[in-house]
């Protein structure tokens, strides 16, 4: 029986790496000669066609007599314009977020009776099954919010009598669970985090049922249970403007992939999940808040134009903050003169910004806005405009509500479960073929060599 300790490993290891890395390069030319959309997008960012929805849609260009001509972004839930739903439930001083998952979820905004009859069902499923809390949570706390999020969704299956069922009605019975219930586990798991492991304080509060998902979040998660309508309106709009945003972004492929498969729901959100954790994706607002705090610890005038712009040249030239190169919270695969939802978010920051005593940090997030698309073009070859995405004003926004950055992803995933939801119960309504793309095999045919003549 072997017996390795992890010094005897680790050299084993570095030699298996070696000779992975070494037989798992790909010419990049070879994805030229054979059209091969990398990322399934080309150059100027446009997706591969790989499927049809009704749930949301993104604008970012024109055509023009057959021409792509960048526009100003917009972002369509159902068809209806995302500006026109924020306005709406703005000008009448409520809440959105339930309102837009009715819209996802069913195809159609809901009447005030709807509206409270779906809101009194959210309600009625927002309580965790007996001893989750004690047993799933407590613990085996977890330093990764994500992990723990979708440890806790995948437990879930075990206290489901209808897991594996894959009706509609079931699917739809558990993605209504899963959006009431993902913010209690997303909270607990870091209330528990901070006693466990980060030596603080341990809170459980319940939620209440006359309480939004967004008032509930900060009742939650607060020790006092105290917010201002300020504070709950920036984080329900944060939420309705990251619950959906087309088929084609990671974590939503990902979902329609996963549920191509025929598997259940739980295993499927949990997909998505582990796509959303990604630091290219869901993990996005945290870096944009850690490079903005870096930058204020290595700036000494937040006004000087000359010397945040050598910063940002030096964040490109992997010479600054974590040297990948990037100015977090800039550019999108699709949008390229703007996002229209970093510009919603941005008008609810200033707000907050004032109420906060923020200005002079809201304005250096406006001037980064402004100097870092002029900083990347000078710096590297782009093929379409570069502004500001959502992630940008939305990490601001968290910190200015005091929310823990282990929080910043689930509050996305808590979020986007909504639109996860809706695409699962797409791919499901259509009975679609299991997706399976291509892989054009490049490596050369070999021989078999006998074990004794290697």
């Amino acid at each position: 029986m072997f017996n390795f300790t992890f010094s005897d490993v680790s050299p084993l290891i570095q030699k298996y790496t070696e000779l992975c890395v070494g037989n798992s390069n790909i010419d990049p030319e070879l994805y030229t000669k054979y059209d091969v959309k990398r990322g399934l997008r080309d150059l100027n960012g446009k997706g591969v066609l790989a499927g049809l929805t009704e749930i949301s849609e993104i604008e970012s260009y024109i055509e023009e007599n057959g021409k792509m001509i960048p526009s100003e972004g917009r972002l369509f839930y159902r068809g209806i314009d995302v500006n026109d739903i924020t306005a709406g439930f703005l000008a009448d001083k409520r809440f959105g977020f339930e309102e837009t998952c009715y819209l996802l979820l069913f195809g159609q905004l809901p009447t005030d009776t709807e509206l409270d009859e779906f809101s009194g069902l959210l309600s009625s499923f927002r309580t965790l099954p007996p001893t989750f809390v004690r047993d799933v949570i407590m613990k085996s706390p977890s330093d990764d919010l994500m992990n723990a999020l979708a440890r806790g969704v995948l437990t879930l299956f075990s206290y489901d009598d209808f897991p594996n069922d894959t009706s509609l009605p079931n699917v739809l019975r558990q993605s209504l669970e899963l959006i009431a219930l993902m913010p209690l586990i997303s909270v607990y798991s870091y209330q528990a985090k901070n006693y466990y492991i980060d030596g603080g304080s341990f809170f459980i509060h319940n939620p209440l049922p006359e309480y939004s998902i967004a008032q509930n979040i900060l009742h939650m998660l607060r020790p006092d249970c105290c917010f201002t309508e300020a504070e709950a309106a920036v984080l329900d709009l944060a939420l309705v403007l990251h619950a959906e945003h087309g088929g084609g972004n990671n974590s939503t492929f990902t979902t329609h992939v996963v549920t191509s498969s025929g598997t259940d729901t739980y295993a499927a959100i949990s997909a998505a999940l582990a796509s959303l954790k990604g630091p290219k994706h869901g993990g996005a607002n945290i870096k944009v808040t850690q490079m903005f705090e870096d930058m204020k610890s290595n700036l000494t005038d937040w006004r000087d134009e000359d010397a945040v712009k050598n910063y940002l040249l030096r964040l490109l030239g992997k010479d600054g903050f974590d040297r990948s190169g990037l100015i977090y919270g800039m550019g999108h695969a699709v949008y390229s003169l703007s996002d229209p939802r970093a510009n919603l978010l941005k008008k609810a920051v200033a707000v907050l910004a004032k109420e906060k005593d923020l200005a002079e940090e809201y304005a250096l997030y406006q001037l980064i806005e402004r100097l870092a698309p002029i900083a990347i073009s000078e710096h590297r070859k782009i093929y379409k405009g570069v502004s500001a995405n959502v992630d940008f004003y939305s990490g601001f926004a968290y910190s200015m509500l005091g929310l823990p950055q282990e929080l910043y992803t689930p509050l996305f995933a808590i979020s986007r479960i909504a639109g996860w939801s809706a695409h699962r119960m797409e791919e499901l309504a259509n009975q679609g073929k299991i997706i399976r793309p291509a892989y054009k095999a490049v490596q050369p045919r070999t021989e078999y060599k006998p074990l004794g003549e290697r």
